[in-house]
């Protein structure tokens, strides 16, 4: 069957489920170099050889996700230019470098350098990988692929934890971080012989035919002019500028805020949920246990949260997910049973990861396809100063001995990013429209390029 730009053919997981299953093993890395950190926490404090302070720790954390913050501006802006391809291989190169970098470290100063290192290609992969998803994805299907993606996040999260608690007590922290160099010798060659590069990318670079070989490979609709990125700096620059273009220009600092809040508490929690949970009373081995449970919450809150975005839209299913999670943060307050806690804790974990993926989802449908990358890359940027601002504020708190006021300043935080996340379809239709693309999939009706869509659908949207 052949595509054409005013009939895009129809889709399916079994299709395009290759680039997916690579995407959803990178980003598993990515969670499991992230959730590292977290995991080994208690053995780092004890080390005095470090010279670790919870205070120090929490600075340190986010000195990683200041790294992020830079790597995903970048890679949102340069991945257009570079390549989906290169840009997802030279992450993963780099969060395993930082990973070694630290499994070497003789002080804090040397294994801060390389959680940054780590950072820059931690948030260098996320929004490339979101991209990726967004443009290979059924339409109808795409909440649900982005969630199925970002299980591997949790799935990598718990690795990370079992490594810890396998690893770290009887053979050091040291090897645990070893560990995170496996992505660039497992992932790295898998990405460079099977990963497709985007044919709006191709397209872009004049590279038509090859465009139309990978759109008709995956039967993806053959890109045009208003599918492929600008070229140049001034292509680079424009394709910002238009997230401030009339109809998006609000919905932008809402996204940028409804993630700062998702990452605060992403990276928050997963920074020092076991330290909060010891302060709160529970053992040592307990606390740990807490981070796996929470990230198997986090893996079914993602299946959950993308077949109900398909039904109902992200920008809802995202706005009551914070909700819950702020009521499951408050709970934890409480010094609970045990098996009352894992529940709550398992409970929050379904909510907490994919509030904050559903604003993820939303973005996708917010921006046009020339200008998808940029806005997830922008997106996921500056919401990485709510990463930098959450290891950095339970570090604090850890300090002044209040473990009760780090879960409720995360529950407050959670009521931000539910305020902001509802108020973008109020924002993208300030100037009349429909609800660009923010309404469930399967209520979207296909255009021809260049013909509005006539229900709400992005301009372009695939």
């Amino acid at each position: 069957m052949t595509a054409s730009p005013t009939s895009p053919p129809d889709r399916s997981f079994r299709v395009v489920a290759p680039v997916i299953a690579l995407c959803w093993l990178a980003v598993f890395f990515d969670g499991m170099d992230v959730n590292i950190y977290g995991a080994t926490m208690p053995h780092l404090l004890a080390d005095e050889s470090l010279g670790f302070t919870p205070a120090l720790a929490g600075t340190i954390g986010s000195w990683t996700t200041f790294g992020m913050l830079i790597g995903a501006l970048a890679a949102g802006t340069l991945t257009d230019w570079l390549g989906r391809k290169p840009l997802v291989m030279g992450s993963v190169l780099l969060f395993s470098a930082g990973s070694a970098l630290c499994a070497v470290a003789s002080g804090a100063t040397v294994f801060g350098a390389g959680r940054f290192l780590s950072g820059l290609g931690l948030g260098g992969l996320m929004p490339i990988g979101l991209a990726i998803v967004a443009e290979f994805a059924p339409p109808r299907r795409a909440a649900l692929a982005t969630g199925l993606m970002m299980t591997s996040y949790h799935a990598g999260g718990m690795a990370a934890t079992g490594i810890g608690l396998a690893v770290a007590p009887g053979h050091g922290w040291r090897w645990v971080f070893w560990a995170g160099v496996l992505p660039a010798l497992i992932a790295v060659p898998l990405v460079l012989k099977w990963l497709p590069e985007s044919p709006g990318v191709l397209f872009g670079r004049g590279r038509t035919e090859q465009a139309y070989a990978v759109a008709d490979r995956y039967r993806l609709e053959r890109p045009g002019t208003r599918q492929a990125p600008r070229a140049g700096a001034k292509g680079r620059l424009e394709s910002i500028t238009a997230l401030f273009a009339p109809g998006t220009r609000w919905a932008t600092p809402l996204l940028w805020t409804a993630s700062f809040a998702g990452l605060l508490l992403v990276y928050g929690v997963s920074t020092w949920l076991p330290e909060l949970m010891r302060a709160t009373g529970y053992s040592l081995s307990s606390s740990v246990t807490f981070l796996m449970v929470i990230n198997a919450g986090g893996i079914v809150g993602m299946l959950i949260a993308g077949r109900t975005a398909d039904r109902f839209g992200p920008v809802k299913v995202s706005a009551l997910w914070f909700v819950l999670t702020a009521v499951g943060t408050f709970l934890l307050r409480a010094q609970l049973p045990l098996g009352a806690a894992y529940v709550v804790v398992f409970v929050t974990g379904i909510w907490l990861f994919s509030a904050q993926v559903m604003v993820y989802a939303a973005t996708s449908r917010v921006y046009a396809p020339r200008e998808r990358a940029t806005g997830l890359g922008w997106v996921t940027g500056i919401g990485r100063t709510g990463a930098v601002v959450g290891p950095t504020l339970g570090g604090a708190v850890l300090a002044g001995g209040n473990a009760g006021l780090g879960f409720t300043t995360f529950a407050v935080t959670a009521v931000l990013g539910a305020l902001a996340i509802s108020l973008v379809p109020l924002a993208v239709n300030s100037r009349g429209d429909k609800v660009r693309g923010l309404t469930p999939a399967t209520d979207r009706e296909s255009s021809a390029p260049g013909v509005p869509p006539s229900r709400g659908g992005l301009p372009g949207h695939s």
